[in-house]
C-alpha cells in the first residue's frame, strides 16, 4: 500500500472576497503575471488614457488589495460600443470566476456611459477564452488580424501577429 508523505495534505477549497476597482499605476509591479515588461509599459500608457476618460482599466483585487485579474474598456475603438481588451487572470486562479466578474464589471462601466454594446476580440487559438465570452452572451460577427509587440525575458522585442474572432454583445 502506497504511503503518503508526511507533508501531503488533503485538498481544501478556500473562498476569498474580491472587489473590482480601477487599476492604478501603483498596481503595476504586482501585475507582472499579466505579461512582459513591454506589456506593462503599454498598460501604464493606457492608465494615462483612463485619467482622460477615454478608457476604463479595471482590477479584481484580493483582500490584500493585490490585482488577480485586470482588463480594459476602450470607448474610442467603435462608435456606440465599449471594446474590452487586455483581459487577463492570474494563471493560478483561472477558472475560478474572476474572468466572469471582470467582464461583468466592464459591461457595467459600458452601460454607465449610456452605451448598449460591448465588443471584444479573442485570438483564434484561445478557445478557452472564447468559450467564456460565448457563455457570457457574446456572439461572433467577424474576424480580423491583430498584432502587438511582446517583450522576451532577455529584453528583446518581437512582433506577435495573430488572427482574432470579433465578438459582440447587446447590453
Amino acid at each position: 500500500m502506497p504511503q503518503s508523505a508526511p507533508h501531503d495534505f488533503p485538498q481544501t477549497a478556500v473562498t476569498l472576497p474580491v472587489r473590482v476597482r480601477d487599476l492604478l499605476p501603483r498596481d503595476l509591479p504586482a501585475c507582472t503575471w499579466s505579461g512582459s515588461a513591454t506589456h506593462l509599459r503599454h498598460v501604464e500608457q493606457e492608465l494615462a488614457r483612463a485619467a482622460l476618460g477615454e478608457v476604463d482599466y479595471l482590477a479584481v483585487c484580493t483582500p490584500a488589495d493585490l490585482p488577480v485579474a485586470i482588463g480594459g474598456v476602450d470607448y474610442r475603438v467603435s462608435a456606440g460600443a465599449g471594446t474590452l481588451w487586455q483581459l487577463a487572470v492570474l494563471p493560478a486562479l483561472q477558472s475560478c470566476g474572476l474572468g466572469t466578474l471582470l467582464v461583468r464589471a466592464a459591461e457595467r462601466r459600458i452601460r454607465d456611459r449610456g452605451l448598449r454594446t460591448a465588443e471584444l476580440a479573442v485570438e483564434e487559438d484561445n478557445p478557452r477564452a472564447r468559450a467564456l465570452y460565448e457563455r457570457l452572451g457574446y456572439v461572433a460577427y467577424g474576424r480580423e488580424p491583430d498584432a502587438w509587440d511582446e517583450g522576451g525575458p532577455d529584453g528583446s522585442v518581437r512582433r506577435h501577429e495573430t488572427m482574432c474572432v470579433l465578438l459582440r454583445k447587446s447590453l
